[in-house]
This record gives C-alpha cells, sequence and structure tokens, in this order.
C-alpha cells in the first residue's frame, strides 16, 4: 500500500507493533523440550489478545497461527506437537497478521540455546546483511540493485540466496505490489521503490541451496540442495530518505 493519510500511518504502526511484539515474545517462550505447536498456540494467544488476526490462516488457510521452520526447514514450516524443539535448533517464527484492516510480516531465525551445531554465523550474517540492505532502501532505489546487494553480500559470508522466496508489498493485504523484492538482481525488474509505500523486506541466506522445494506436506519449504537457511524480515515504509522500520520492536537486532 501507499501511505496517504496519519490514519493509515497509525493503523500501520499498530498492527506491526503487534506482529513484532509476538515475534519477541514467542522467541523468548522457546526452550527445549517444547513442541512447535505449543509455541505456535501461545504466540496465537498474543495476536489475540491485540485484536488481531493471522494473516496465513486468513489468506491460505493454513494449519497455523504462525510458521515455524525448524533446522533443514526454509520456510512455512507447520506448527506440530511431534516436533520437539531441542538445544542448538536453528529456528525460524516467522509472524503476520491483519488488525484494524491493515496487514504486518515479521520474522527471524534464532538459535536455542547454545550454539552446538555451529549455526550463528548463518543466523548472524542473514541478520547484518538484512541490516544493511535496509539502509539502503528509499525512494527511486531500484529493486534489483538491492536483490544485487544482498546476493553479493551472502556471498562475501561465504553463503548463497534461495531465489525463489523473496519480499514483498504489504499493507491492505499480506502481499501486494511489488509482488517479489528478490535476494538476487532480477535483471528483469525494473520497479523502484517509491516513497510512502509499505513493503516486508526479508533475507534467506543458505549454506548450500538456492531454491526452496515444497515438501509432501504442501507447505513446508526446504533446499533444494539441502542445507540450511536464516530468514530475517522487516515491514517498513519507504521515504526519501532512511525507511521507517515499522516492526523494530520484535529485536531481531538485539
Amino acid at each position: 500500500m501507499s501511505i496517504k493519510t496519519a490514519e493509515e500511518l497509525e493503523g500501520m504502526k499498530k498492527v506491526s507493533f503487534a506482529v513484532a511484539e509476538t515475534l519477541r515474545l514467542m522467541r523468548e517462550y522457546c526452550r527445549p523440550g517444547m513442541s512447535t505447536k505449543e509455541i505456535d498456540e501461545y504466540g496465537g494467544k498474543i495476536l489475540r489478545d491485540f485484536g488481531a488476526r493471522s494473516a496465513p490462516i486468513l489468506t491460505y488457510g493454513f494449519p497455523g497461527h504462525t510458521c515455524i521452520s525448524i533446522n533443514r526447514e526454509a520456510a512455512h514450516g507447520i506448527p506440530s506437537r511431534d516436533k520437539i524443539l531441542q538445544e542448538g535448533d536453528l529456528i525460524n517464527i516467522d509472524v503476520s497478521a491483519e488488525l484494524g484492516g491493515f496487514w504486518s510480516d515479521n520474522g527471524g531465525s534464532f538459535v536455542l540455546g547454545d550454539d552446538i551445531h555451529g549455526h550463528d554465523a548463518l543466523v548472524n550474517a542473514s541478520k547484518e546483511i538484512l541490516k544493511k540492505a535496509i539502509a539502503r532502501i528509499r525512494n527511486g532505489v531500484r529493486i534489483a540493485e538491492l536483490g544485487g546487494f544482498i546476493e553479493s553480500s551472502a556471498r562475501k559470508y561465504g553463503y548463497k540466496v534461495i531465489k525463489n522466496l523473496t519480499g514483498h508489498g504489504v499493507g491492505r493485504s499480506l502481499h501486494e505490489e511489488p509482488r517479489e523484492i528478490a535476494n538476487y538482481r532480477d535483471g528483469f525488474n525494473f520497479q523502484r521503490f517509491k516513497t510512502n509505500s509499505v513493503v516486508a523486506v526479508e533475507t534467506f541466506i543458505s549454506t548450500k541451496s538456492t531454491f526452496a522445494r515444497t515438501e509432501q506436506d504442501g507447505w513446508t519449504l526446504t533446499g533444494s540442495k539441502g542445507g540450511f537457511v536464516a530468514q530475517h524480515e522487516h515491514t517498513l515504509v519507504v521515504t526519501d530518505d532512511d525507511p521507517i522500520i515499522l516492526t523494530l520492536n520484535n529485536e531481531i537486532w538485539n
């Protein structure tokens, strides 16, 4: 969406605070021995307390309030009582919701407890790349240029990017124009960021794969060549200068 009034900006701030706070609290709630279903139900309660509704359920009929992916799952992991968290797991939680007619999206990967499997380097690279990428966003910047920056930055860290998972416009629905804010330089994308537009920008940094494939459950995505993926995402408003990060309170950069 393109924000035209103070009321619209306030609406986006309200829903963005809700999804960001839900993500932060869910991350803090995670402990070894918990199931991803338990984590998801906790997140669902937080959203309800805000008066917000799960975007994956509203938009796709997703079987969970949030997407929780663990270890080799790249995205869209289904919360399950059979998935039990363990020390050192690579976990991704993606929270998006609707509140008062406005929609917002954010996510983040983290290591549960001690980094006994060596995932911290991947997680930290993803966080740092997102921070530097967002700092480059302003009116007139080509979306393809941002994607090129993300991919080249990933290479410097020794990683790849998932090319068929992208950021997107958001605001009055979960996915809006621009439909794809890719993690690589898409030479066919001539769109530019525009002042007052609301976008969800996310990294998908990978150890081995460059494409994600859908597993037999119809939802869960994994790397086509295996490996691990870290994702971090903020919803923001584009300006003529530094963007306004609406989901900053998720504390994924802390």
